[in-house]
């Protein structure tokens, strides 16, 4: 009887609604008929009609259609026993009118076309390429990865939220999506909302806006998961911020599972509320770190072998891969352009990979990602790493202890700036440049025999390049 599924819906929107809002507009509803997917309600007055069916006709809609009963609008209709004419509402229902009441509405329908509304914040889609399958893990970022796949998983939430941030083109945005994607496989039954800080923003003011708070807390609050992305977007936007609080807190009383990421660590978040920094907090805050040689190498490895099958006759030389994971060290998207470039330029023009082609290629792209190294960055970090004073290293003491580290900084400084002999002869003290190009040339004989020397270097240079 549909009678029966109507009782049952009004005691999950009491549920849901409240006591309050339940007692002044669904209780007074009472179901006529539902005849060719339209639900008719009898109402006393015109105002409660036009209140319900602009603040709670997607949820009464979402109910029906959850019960198995397909709803498509609601109609409303001024019970026979009730005047005919307009029913002018009461001070206190005028300060809630979502809108004047327009003249001569003595009967009408309330039609809201049924969709899924959780169909509809399905906003942001996921990226079939950022799966745990295609992430490679270093150490870096092997901490974050460990975390999101534990979430995944699913089963009890272990720590809530989870929090990963880090710069730009770190791996976010990938894990985000990977976790969504095990979820959603190992439980498709399972309601994953996935969407951008800009989009729950977006979706909370035209809820405002169509005066909807109702379905639009009703929604969020109704997710099993919910995964927000870079959240830092809310910072200074008081009302979402309280909104996105409130949902926060009624999810995770529901033991609900929140993930969220954002460009830094929340308490380095300018302008986020205090009571939201220490909610996000209260979970496991992850750092993805910038990503180190290593890790950059394995990354295009990876998608070489992911290009195979695209382009099977195309051939790199050795040491291009390494190049570009020495030169672009900020931001691995830029780094995966990078090749996808060099794979195409290749193709068109029927070319091996090789350095020229590389720098050729790659130009704009090599010269923008070079940071700027300096000399005095370079002394201050060797005589850290060597634990001695940036001014013996600078100084004349010609002490073994003293003359290595020397050697090494001007080696890293011939290396990884664009200074002349000349000039860096003048940054260690106004030292001749033949007296620098000693030291290089000492450090490079020294390389191929001393394995601690070739250690130090290379430790070195990844400190620098980092």
């Amino acid at each position: 009887m549909i009678e029966d599924t109507w009782g049952l819906l009004r005691k999950r929107l009491l549920k849901t609604v409240g006591q309050n809002n339940f007692t002044t507009w669904i209780e007074p509803l009472e179901l006529d008929q539902v005849d060719g997917g339209v639900a008719t309600f009898h109402v006393p007055t015109n105002f409660m009609g036009n209140y319900v069916s602009q603040n709670f006709a997607d949820l009464i809609l979402h109910e029906f259609n959850m019960s198995g009963e397909p709803v498509q609008r609601l109609a409303f209709k001024v019970a026979a026993n009730s005047p005919t004419r307009p029913v002018q509402p009461t001070a206190a229902e005028a300060l809630e009118s979502p809108a004047p009441l327009r003249s001569g509405a003595a009967q009408f329908e309330g039609a809201v076309s049924v969709k899924s509304p959780l169909e509809e914040l399905q906003a942001a889609p996921l990226d079939p390429r950022f799966t745990f399958d295609s992430f490679v893990v270093g150490k870096p970022n092997e901490l974050a990865h460990a975390a999101a796949r534990r979430v995944a998983e699913g089963g009890p939430v272990t720590f809530n939220p989870l929090v990963l941030y880090g710069g730009v083109g770190l791996g976010k945005t990938h894990l985000m999506h990977a976790i969504a994607w095990e979820l959603k496989e190992r439980n498709p039954e399972l309601n994953v909302l996935y969407l951008s800080a800009e989009q729950f923003m977006y979706r909370f003011v035209q809820a405002l806006r169509e005066r909807k708070m109702m379905d639009f807390k009703y929604l969020f609050r109704s997710v099993d998961v919910l995964m927000v992305d870079d959240v830092q977007f809310i910072a200074g936007k008081d009302s979402t911020q309280e909104e996105f609080f409130h949902t926060f807190n009624a999810l995770v009383d529901q033991n609900k599972q929140i993930i969220i990421s954002a460009d830094r660590a929340p308490g380095e978040i300018k302008d986020l509320e205090d009571r939201v920094k220490s909610r996000l907090q209260c979970g496991l805050v992850v750092d993805l770190h910038p990503t180190d040689y290593e890790l950059r190498l394995g990354i295009l490895q990876t998608k070489v072998q992911q290009n195979r099958n695209t382009y099977p006759d195309l051939k790199i030389a050795d040491g291009v891969l390494e190049l570009l994971a020495h030169r672009i060290s900020t931001n691995v998207r830029v780094l995966e352009g990078a090749l996808t470039r060099l794979f195409a330029f290749a193709s068109l023009v029927g070319r091996e990979i090789d350095m020229d082609l590389t720098q050729d290629c790659l130009a704009d792209v090599l010269r923008a990602s070079e940071r700027k190294i300096t000399v005095e960055e370079i002394q201050r970090k060797v005589s850290e790493y060597y634990n001695i004073r940036m001014s013996d290293i600078i100084g004349p003491k010609r002490l073994r202890s003293y003359a290595r580290p020397r050697q090494v900084a001007m080696y890293l400084c011939k290396q990884l700036t664009s200074r002349s002999l000349p000039e860096i002869g003048r940054r260690f003290g106004g030292r001749d440049h033949t007296t620098v190009m000693h030291g290089v040339k000492r450090i490079e004989e020294l390389k191929l025999i001393d394995g601690q020397i070739a250690e130090d270097v290379e430790m070195l240079r990844r400190a620098l390049e980092a």
